[in-house]
């Protein structure tokens, strides 16, 4: 059919969509970086803003903050002040006055039961995929085409979209792959950094730095070399955002600045945090009762270790918390994570490598004694010699926070772990954390969804690829088996690919959280889309 479309007339307006299609990302790539972002709905619409929120105009607090509104926010403003005067004031009726649902992002999609879940996943690209070269409300341009995880989550998000690009890549979607590095390439350049997403009350943090895994993937499928060098300069400058204050930063006033931390025998290593204080606008009546419950933490450290929790992407789970069952115990920016300085491990590592592509001896060295600096680092401070496992570290307490996650498989999947500590992680993972259904996340069920008994698609992934790396091949597969059963068999009851699930008992729903289970749903569909091609290529092989 597609050759017969390049025969038909219409081709002439295709070649114009495509032309427009140029011109506008064009135009977005150029103008864009110049323009400066809008402020973000917590501060464009202040006390109309904290009203509907507080008041639950809307079951889900991001529903407002993704509103479009009709007129500016100034005249909006002065209308409420105006008319919340009167005794008959509707607030829920003024919202629907003033803003509305983009189109776009409301997509209504129901699944064909019948369609094997590749062929499935495969229809979904075309029903997640976005195109945004205007801002609309708190959703800012991009230049290129993306792809939205689904449900309640309509931007492009940063550590979700690789995992989504393994399964682009495995159903051959590259032009998809590339344009979300190149959405990425651009945020950097606009704001010196990647944002959680591409909305204007998420340009405060960033999320897991996987910047430098979207780039080896697309060299795998594109010329490596040039590749690697196009996207150099964007690599230095995200690596510049994570270690900033680095030249502040001393052994005695400044233990920690921005996402910086200073180690007792001066090594550095990153944190997550945010630069803002206050609560997220996306949840602000949930983060105010979180801080009216606390009487021993000041309410802007609670926000910050939100946000910075929600900057980690596990957002919410015991492993930022001091008292597990609460979250008012929260310290996240009190903590050195596995994961985080693994990814940015893995970042020294590629520039490390891309300057070996250009002959640039000694900026290649330079890298690679900041990777070798932070892989001792972590060895030193993140493994627990009693546990046999790696764990975060307090370094207020200076101790590991004793809480066993899987953030502990991120050290095998860079290549950090020695042998032995290897061997120790996949005995632990086996025996602790192996359910049914797949990988549980922490061994502690506290109602928050990071925790017991949800399972997520990217922690299977990072784990199995991890344990391939040290030759771990049986257990991985396992893991594999038991991961794909759980979305298969789900799929197959409900037509639906879901954002995690129960692996302790995969029949019934995963839970917990700020918000209902989500469906669509991008790195879900990435990642098992990304396994089960591997057993399409294993079975033509004749399973060798």
């Amino acid at each position: 059919m597609v050759v017969k479309n390049i025969k038909n007339p219409t081709s002439k307006q295709a070649t114009k969509r495509i032309q427009t299609d140029f011109f506008k990302s064009a135009l977005v790539n150029t103008l864009g970086i110049l323009i400066k972002s809008k402020p973000g709905p917590d501060e464009a619409f202040e006390d109309l803003f904290k009203d509907v929120q507080l008041q639950k105009v809307y079951r889900d607090g991001k529903t407002f903050v993704d509103l479009v509104p009709k007129s500016k926010a100034s005249s909006i403003k002065k209308q409420y002040l105006l008319e919340k005067l009167s005794p008959n004031f509707d607030l829920q009726e003024f919202m629907g006055r003033n803003f509305y649902t983009d189109q776009e992002q409301s997509v209504v999609f129901k699944s064909n039961k019948k369609l094997k879940p590749r062929e499935h996943i495969q229809t979904l690209w075309n029903v997640l995929e976005r195109k945004n070269r205007l801002d609309k409300g708190s959703l800012f341009a991009l230049p290129h085409k993306y792809i939205v995880p689904g449900g309640r989550f309509s931007e492009q998000y940063y550590w979700d979209s690789y995992f989504t690009m393994l399964g682009l890549a495995a159903d051959d979607r590259w032009d998809l792959v590339e344009s979300i590095t190149k959405n990425c390439s651009y945020m950097i350049r606009k704001f010196g950094f990647i944002p959680n997403a591409n909305r204007t009350y998420l340009l405060s943090r960033s999320q897991p730095p996987f910047f430098s895994h979207m780039i080896k993937l697309l060299a795998h499928h594109n010329r490596r070399s040039l590749t690697m060098i196009e996207y150099l300069p964007y690599m230095l400058t995200e690596y510049r955002f994570w270690i900033r204050g680095h030249k502040e930063i001393d052994n005695v006033t400044n233990r920690a600045v921005y996402r910086l931390v200073r180690m007792r025998d001066g090594s550095l290593l990153g944190r997550y945090f945010d630069n803002k204080q206050t609560p997220r606008p996306e949840s602000l009546r949930e983060d105010v009762e979180t801080s009216q419950s606390s009487k021993d933490t000041s309410s802007s450290k609670i926000y910050l270790d939100i946000r910075a929790g929600a900057e980690s992407g596990w957002d919410f789970s015991s492993r930022w918390f001091r008292d597990p069952s609460e979250i008012s115990s929260i310290h996240t920016t009190d903590i050195v994570p596995v994961d985080l300085n693994c990814l940015l491990y893995h970042l020294e590592i590629t520039i490390a490598e891309t300057y070996h592509l250009m002959r640039q001896p000694i900026l290649e060295k330079r890298f690679m004694r900041l990777a070798n600096r932070r892989k001792n680092a972590v060895r030193k401070y993140l493994w627990d010699e009693n546990e046999k496992f790696f764990i975060d570290y307090d370094f207020v307490t200076q101790k590991r926070t004793g809480r066993l996650t899987l953030a502990a498989v991120f050290p095998l999947f860079v290549k950090i772990a020695t042998p032995a500590q290897a061997k120790e992680v996949a005995n632990r993972i086996e025996k602790d954390f192996l359910k049914t259904g797949g990988l549980v996340t922490t061994l502690l069920e506290t109602g928050q969804q990071w925790d017991s008994p949800n399972g997520w698609a990217p922690l299977q992934w990072v784990a199995i690829q991890g344990l391939r790396e040290y030759g771990y091949h049986s257990l991985a597969d396992r893991i594999k088996s038991s991961w794909i059963k759980t979305c298969v068999d789900n799929y197959e009851l409900s037509g639906k690919l879901v954002e995690k699930y129960n692996v302790v008992h995969p029949a019934q729903k995963a839970g917990g959280g700020e918000y209902n289970l989500q469906d669509g749903f991008g790195w879900t569909n990435g990642v098992l889309s990304a396994l089960l091609a591997e057993n399409e290529i294993s079975g033509a092989r004749g399973g060798t």
